[in-house]
């Protein structure tokens, strides 16, 4: 993405867009009436991306292994692509004159709708791989059936994010069982990452108003049975890196809703501040 979107002064439709969403509930207020669903699927779709790419790109140059850097590059390039197709077609959907950018430099952490998971902190490369994992199975999952979605847009772009997201879920899941069958070390760096990054799966797989009315425009999604096959894939790629599958205790939600983690917000005054800076900017 560029630095192409406009100063708020200049484009009355992303200030207007902005008002809008924040109204949002946030930490228990009412939350406003829900605006197009199609529109709000395409931001949690492009949020989760977005941010998990930009969370990928952090580690560029400190990789383990030189190709392993050069993997979660590419990865980071993959997953912040599929975020300015859906992202474009979000603004193009909600015709207020935001596009990509707009909606990935000059919206507030209260207004992203990504999902708690793929905000956490990298930490370790272990770390990096269980997270990873565990959203890279979600994800193939969930653009396997957007894929077959009669919205011709959204299809579209699972289609071919799908091919990607099945490279990153093979390439992430080889890797929790090289580090969960490992060494001791690696093992017990790996079990912790997933005992903590636990709590924040459940969120995937919580539908609400939003899914209803856009299965109901041609987006459907079966939540509940992706999370039965979800829960299959993890627990076999588990099994083989010998960890243990943390028990389903208190779970993590309110990212589609505005309510996020504090990391959030350093992540985008990080991501943020060159077209913040320079509004209206473009190479």
């Amino acid at each position: 993405m560029s630095a192409a979107a406009a100063g708020h002064e200049d484009e009355p439709g992303i200030a207007a867009g902005e008002a809008a969403a924040g109204t949002r509930a946030v930490a228990g207020a009412r939350r406003a009436p829900m605006g197009d669903p199609i529109v709000e699927l395409l931001l949690r779709l492009g949020d989760d991306r977005l941010i998990l790419g930009h969370r990928l790109s952090e580690v560029t140059g400190h990789g383990p292994i030189l190709e392993e850097d050069i993997a979660t590059a590419n990865m980071a390039l993959d997953l912040i692509g599929q975020a300015a197709s859906m992202l474009r077609l979000a603004g193009e959907t909600e015709g207020k004159g935001r596009d990509e950018d707009a909606l990935a430099y000059f919206r507030d952490a209260v207004q992203f709708r990504n999902c708690l998971l793929v905000e956490q902190p990298n930490g370790d490369f272990g770390q990096l791989m269980v997270r990873q994992f565990l959203f890279d199975a979600y994800s193939v999952l969930l653009l396997d059936e957007l894929s077959r979605a009669s919205h011709a847009g959204i299809s579209a772009i699972a289609v071919k994010a799908l091919k990607e997201a099945k490279y990153h879920l093979r390439h992430s899941s080889e890797w929790v069982v090289r580090l969960g069958d490992g060494t001791e070390e690696s093992h017990a760096r790996v079990q912790r990452a997933l005992d903590a990054l636990w709590r924040f799966t459940g969120e995937l797989f919580v539908a609400d108003e939003v899914d209803a009315a856009a299965a109901a425009k041609g987006a459907a999604v079966d939540l509940a049975g992706i999370q039965s096959r979800w829960n299959a894939m993890v627990d076999e790629v588990l099994t083989r890196a010998t960890l243990t599958r943390p028990a389903d205790a208190a779970m993590q939600r309110g990212g589609r809703s505005g309510r996020h983690t504090e990391h959030l917000g350093h992540l985008l005054a990080t991501m943020q501040i060159v077209a913040r800076s320079h509004p209206g900017a473009t190479w």
